[in-house]
């Protein structure tokens, strides 16, 4: 892997130049889906900094899902194209817009038949069954936004099950186990009050003001997938998305 020393005068941590080498090196295509990287000390070696520096960058880099690790075999570069926006220009972050990373807890997912509404979004006939699954995202420990998600169900077989693991990057995984691309979205973002569920799981009052993004999420053919609502804390939670 082409890396050179890190300059420890750098004004950034050294673990984030490490991580912004290796995201360069995948961006730039010198590194391509599929390639196993250099261990952790041998990265550290030809890097000049400690392996816990490295370690830090690769966590990093896993939890994005660019790297993932494979036990006992190594950590490669992960199949997503993250040049894709849905991957690379979808910001969450605190009241005064500063991204902020977002750990996300499945708190319910079942199949279920879909409202009229539901259905006729996602193109199939009314009471069909559907996908339901709620997350609740937390900035240190604290819930600052709920996600409420219908998926097409006979896109994702199987995901109801609580045995399979539900990433933070849900899209990494339905691109990953279904293989399903997820090429778009459209998106509204709308002032919104706490419903009692959003106030109680949030914990904030009913009736609080939160902001609500709704999200068409789109295959090929122009097949809508998922239909979400994402209600954030007004005032713990913002939104940025960078077009290109």
């Amino acid at each position: 892997m082409p890396v050179s020393p890190v300059n420890p005068r750098n004004s950034k941590p050294l673990y984030q130049v490490v991580e912004e080498n290796i995201r360069d090196l995948i961006d730039r295509g010198q590194l391509v889906p599929g390639d196993l990287i250099p261990s952790e000390p041998q990265l550290a070696k030809q890097l000049g900094v400690s392996q816990g520096t490295v370690k830090k960058a690769i966590d990093n880099l896993v939890w994005e899902r660019r790297l993932y690790r494979h036990q006992g075999k190594g950590t490669y570069v992960s199949n997503i194209d993250f040049n894709n926006s849905l991957f690379r220009f979808t910001t969450y972050g605190d009241a005064d817009g500063k991204p902020t990373r977002i750990h996300k807890e499945t708190t319910a997912r079942r199949v279920e038949k879909g409202s009229a509404q539901i259905c006729r979004k996602l193109g199939i006939p009314e009471g069909s069954e559907q996908l339901y699954i709620e997350r609740i995202g937390y900035v240190q420990n604290k819930p600052v936004m709920i996600e409420y998600s219908h998926w097409r169900a006979d896109i994702v077989p199987g995901l109801e099950d609580e045995s399979v693991h539900i990433p933070d990057l849900l899209y990494a995984l339905i691109v990953e186990k279904y293989g399903v691309p997820v090429v778009r979205a459209e998106e509204t973002l709308t002032a919104d009050a706490a419903d009692p569920h959003t106030a109680e799981m949030l914990q904030i009052e009913q009736g609080a003001p939160v902001l609500a993004l709704n999200r068409l999420t789109y295959t090929v053919d122009n097949q809508i997938i998922e239909v979400r609502t994402s209600k954030g804390r007004a005032d713990k939670f913002s939104y940025k998305a960078e077009i290109r």
